[in-house]
């Protein structure tokens, strides 16, 4: 699994997007692997499938049905993946449980959408998607 900053993974998005647009292939599978209250109340990058790691009131990851709920999005396990989550941890287990399944492009969003927790316990002050400045919307 590829590990991308922020700026990184924007970048690379943009790369992926440009060649598959030049070939004719499918483009990047962009993934928000937290919950779906999360991705549309606290915010999201533009054009990301939400596929939840785990959903409440579970809050119990089932590798196997989300590498199977992303592969049907994906449409083939050689298409590039990339994950973003919170803070760039769960997309670790979600990226092992895609590779594992057999995905052959995975990659994810370290610090993830709103990175980590300052010394006050908030979030978007230190890294992140959302601190980098990088294209993102609210509901």
């Amino acid at each position: 699994m590829k590990h991308l900053n922020p700026q990184e993974a924007w970048a690379w998005l943009q790369q992926e997007r440009a060649r598959s647009a030049a070939d004719g292939s499918a483009g990047p599978l962009f993934v928000d692997v937290r919950m779906e209250i999360e991705s549309l109340y606290v915010g999201r990058p533009p054009e990301v499938e939400n596929i939840p790691w785990y959903e409440y009131p579970d809050l119990t990851p089932d590798p196997q049905r989300f590498a199977a709920a992303v592969e049907k999005e994906a449409g083939d396990k050689t298409r590039p993946v990339l994950l973003i989550c919170r803070s760039g941890k769960r997309t670790l287990d979600a990226g092992a449980a895609l590779e594992a399944a057999g995905f052959t492009h995975v990659a994810h969003v370290v610090h993830g959408f709103e990175g980590e927790l300052n010394d006050a316990f908030r979030r978007s002050s230190l890294n992140g998607w959302r601190f980098e400045g990088l294209p993102w919307e609210q509901m």
